[in-house]
C-alpha cells in the first residue's frame, strides 16, 4: 500500500496525495470565510453582509481549491473532537475553550497520601483508576480516596487538547492567557499558582472548575465544598507493593498506570466523556483568524501537530479573554437552538466511511481496474444522489472542461446542511458563526471533490443512468483510478479526521490500540525529578515504583521534547498490551 501523511499520522492505506495551493484570483468566497473573519465582534458591523438576508457566495467551481489560509476545516475537526481522549491526545496544543455543565449526580474522585480534604483549589479525576494512581502511602500507613458527588450543575470551562500536561511545548498557553493574560512557559510546573488564578478569574462568572485532559479527564475544583458532597472517604490498602513471596505481576505500578491509559481510551471516540455537558454555542477558538490575526503567519507551512499559540499578540489576548468572559457571563437566551453538535456528528458519520471504503478500493490490488472504478463511482453516487437533479446532463461532446454542468449537484450538495441556517444568520452569536461557517467551509471542499470525482466518472461512461456513446477502456480506467487516488488522498489529509488513525491491522484480544501519551512516552532523558505538589503528597513512593525514575506526581513532570524526537511529536498508533507484560 502506498502512504501519505494525514495530519501528522500516516495512514497506510492513501495514495499520494496532492498538495492544496492558493486559492485563485478573485473575489474572496464568503463561504469559505470562518465566522469570526466575517463577523467583528467588537466593532460596528452594520455594513456586514453577514447581518443581511443574503449571503453573497463565490462561483461555485470545481477547481478551485480552498485557501490555504483558511482554518474552517480545523474548527470542524476540532468541535468533532471535543472530550475525546484520542484526538486529544494526537493534537496535544489546545487551541479552544468551551463553557459547561457537570450535571448533579456526577461522581469525581480524589487520591491522597492523607485524610485531609482540600481546602484550596485542586484536581479530581473523572474515573477512579486515574485518581487511584495518586492515593499514595506506604503499606504502614495506606492511603486515602475522596469520592464526591456533584448536588448541583457545576460550572466550567473546557481546555481542548492534552491541557493537564505540565510541558514547554504550549499544551498549557490557553489556560495562562486565561490565568495571567500572557504565556509563561516558565511557569509550567505552577499548577498550583495556575489554577488558584484561574479561580480567582473566573470568580465574577460563578465558574465552579476546569476540565482538562492528561491521562484521562480531569477537573479542577476551585471549591471542594461548592455543590459537592462527601459521598466516601475511604482509607485504602497502599499501592506500594509488600515484600512477598506470593507469585506477582511483574511491576505492579506499571498495571495501575496501564489501568489509567485504559480509562482514558474508553474516551477516545465519540462521544467523548459524556460527564460533561459542552455549550457550543459559547465556543471560542484560536483559529478564529480575526479573533486571533497574530496566528495566521505562524501556521504559514506548518503541519497541524506544530501549531501553538506561542506568536499570539498581547492585543489578540485580551480579545480572547474578552471573548471568553463573554461567553460565561452571557444570557443562555441568547442562542438558537441549533443542536451543533448533531449538525457535525451527522456530516462525519455520512461521510466517514464511505470515504474509508473508497480509499481502500482505490487502493485495492482486488479486481479489475473496471471493476474497481465502477464499485468507486457507485459510492460516488450514493453521496450526491439527493443532489443529481432530473435536469442534470453532461454535454455531448467534451469542451466544457471545467465541468459546468455539474456545478448545481456541487452548490446543492454543499449548502444542503447550511441553507436554512443561513436564512435566519443574522440571529446568530458569535460562537455560533464560527461554527457556521466550519460546517460551510467543510462541506463545500467535501462537495466540490465528490461532484468532480463523479463528474469524470460520468464522462468516462462509468454512470448508468447518465451513458456515454463509447465504453471506457483499460486506459482511460488507469488515468482516472489514478487521478481519484490523488483527489480522495488529498480531501482526507485536508479534513484530517482522527477517526482515520487506527491501528493496521486491527489489536488481537489482549491488547488495545494506543496513541503514545503524557508522561510516560515523553522522550527519556528530559524528566527532572521534582518535590511533591503539595505538601501531603510524597513523590518518592511514586518515583520509585516506575522506572527511569518518571515523577508520576500529580501536576509535575515536564517534558522537553525537541524537533528531533519525531515518534512524540508525531505519534503512531501501536498495539499495547492489556495483560501482563505491559509497556507503552
Amino acid at each position: 500500500m502506498l502512504s501519505t501523511l494525514v495530519g501528522c499520522f500516516v495512514l497506510p492505506s492513501l495514495a499520494a496525495q496532492v498538495p492544496f495551493g492558493l486559492s485563485p484570483d478573485g473575489k474572496p468566497s464568503l463561504e469559505l470565510e470562518t465566522a469570526s473573519t466575517i463577523f467583528q465582534p467588537y466593532h460596528d458591523n452594520s455594513a456586514n453582509p453577514l447581518y443581511s438576508d443574503n449571503l453573497e457566495l463565490s462561483p461555485w467551481q470545481l477547481d478551485e481549491l480552498p485557501p490555504a489560509s483558511k482554518t474552517g476545516h480545523f474548527v470542524f475537526e476540532t468541535v468533532n473532537s471535543l472530550l475525546q481522549h484520542w484526538p486529544n491526545t494526537r493534537y496535544r496544543n489546545g487551541h479552544t475553550m468551551v463553557p459547561g455543565v457537570i450535571p448533579k449526580g456526577t461522581l469525581l474522585y480524589h487520591g491522597a497520601v492523607n485524610n485531609t480534604i482540600p481546602t484550596v483549589p485542586e484536581w479530581t479525576a473523572t474515573d477512579p483508576e486515574h485518581s487511584i494512581l495518586f492515593c499514595q502511602g506506604s503499606p504502614d500507613t495506606g492511603c486515602w480516596h475522596l469520592t464526591l458527588a456533584v448536588t448541583r450543575p457545576l460550572k466550567v470551562l473546557y481546555f481542548d487538547g492534552t491541557s493537564a500536561a505540565n510541558t514547554l511545548n504550549g499544551t498549557l498557553d490557553t489556560q495562562d492567557i486565561i490565568a495571567w493574560g500572557e504565556l509563561r512557559p516558565g511557569w509550567w510546573s505552577k499548577e498550583d499558582q495556575r489554577i488558584e488564578d484561574l479561580c480567582k478569574w473566573g470568580a465574577p462568572y460563578a465558574v465552579d472548575g476546569y476540565v482538562l485532559m492528561e491521562m484521562d479527564f480531569e477537573v479542577m475544583l476551585c471549591d471542594f465544598t461548592a455543590g459537592l458532597e462527601v459521598v466516601s472517604w475511604s482509607h485504602l490498602a497502599s499501592l506500594v507493593e509488600p515484600v512477598s513471596t506470593v507469585p506477582r505481576i511483574p511491576n505492579f505500578f506499571l498495571l495501575r498506570m496501564f489501568e489509567v491509559m485504559q480509562a482514558g481510551s474508553w474516551h477516545n471516540r465519540y462521544p467523548g466523556d459524556t460527564r460533561i455537558n459542552l455549550d457550543l454555542a459559547g465556543i471560542v477558538s484560536l483559529y478564529d483568524t480575526t479573533l486571533v490575526p497574530s496566528l495566521v503567519g505562524s501556521r504559514d507551512g506548518q503541519e497541524r501537530c506544530d501549531h501553538s499559540v506561542g506568536a499570539i499578540s498581547s492585543a489578540d489576548i485580551e480579545a480572547v479573554r474578552r471573548s471568553v468572559s463573554r461567553t460565561l457571563e452571557r444570557d443562555q437566551g441568547d442562542i438558537s437552538g441549533i443542536d451543533w453538535k448533531t449538525l457535525f456528528r451527522v456530516i462525519v458519520e455520512r461521510y466517514s466511511e464511505r470515504f474509508d471504503l473508497m480509499d481502500y478500493l482505490l487502493n485495492s490490488e482486488n479486481n479489475t481496474t473496471v471493476d474497481r472504478a465502477l464499485k468507486v463511482h457507485v459510492q460516488l453516487r450514493v453521496m450526491l444522489t439527493p443532489y443529481i437533479f432530473h435536469s442534470t446532463m453532461p454535454p455531448n461532446a467534451s469542451y466544457d472542461t471545467s465541468n459546468s454542468w455539474a456545478t448545481p449537484v456541487f452548490k446543492a450538495c454543499g449548502t444542503a446542511h447550511t441553507s436554512s441556517i443561513v436564512s435566519y444568520i443574522s440571529s446568530l452569536n458569535p460562537s455560533e458563526r464560527l461554527l457556521l461557517h466550519a460546517v460551510q467551509e467543510t462541506t463545500r471542499e467535501i462537495c466540490r471533490v465528490i461532484t468532480k470525482m463523479w463528474a469524470s466518472g460520468v464522462l468516462a461512461g462509468l454512470d448508468i443512468y447518465l451513458p456515454r456513446g463509447s465504453t471506457p477502456d483499460a486506459a482511460q480506467m488507469v488515468r482516472l483510478m489514478e487521478s481519484w487516488r490523488q483527489e480522495l488522498s488529498a480531501l482526507m489529509t485536508w479534513l484530517d479526521w482522527s477517526m482515520w488513525v487506527r491501528c493496521r491491522p486491527a489489536c488481537g484480544p489482549e491488547e488495545m490500540c494506543y496513541l503514545p501519551s503524557w508522561p510516560v512516552n515523553v522522550p527519556w532523558g528530559r524528566r527532572p525529578r521534582l518535590p511533591p505538589y503539595r505538601q501531603y503528597e510524597s513523590s518518592d513512593i511514586i518515583n520509585k515504583s516506575f522506572p527511569n525514575s518518571l515523577p508520576l506526581t500529580h501536576g509535575s513532570s515536564m517534558q522537553l521534547a525537541s524537533p528531533q524526537d519525531d515518534d512524540w511529536r508525531k505519534p503512531k498508533p501501536k498495539c499495547i498490551r492489556r495483560v501482563a507484560p505491559y509497556g507503552f
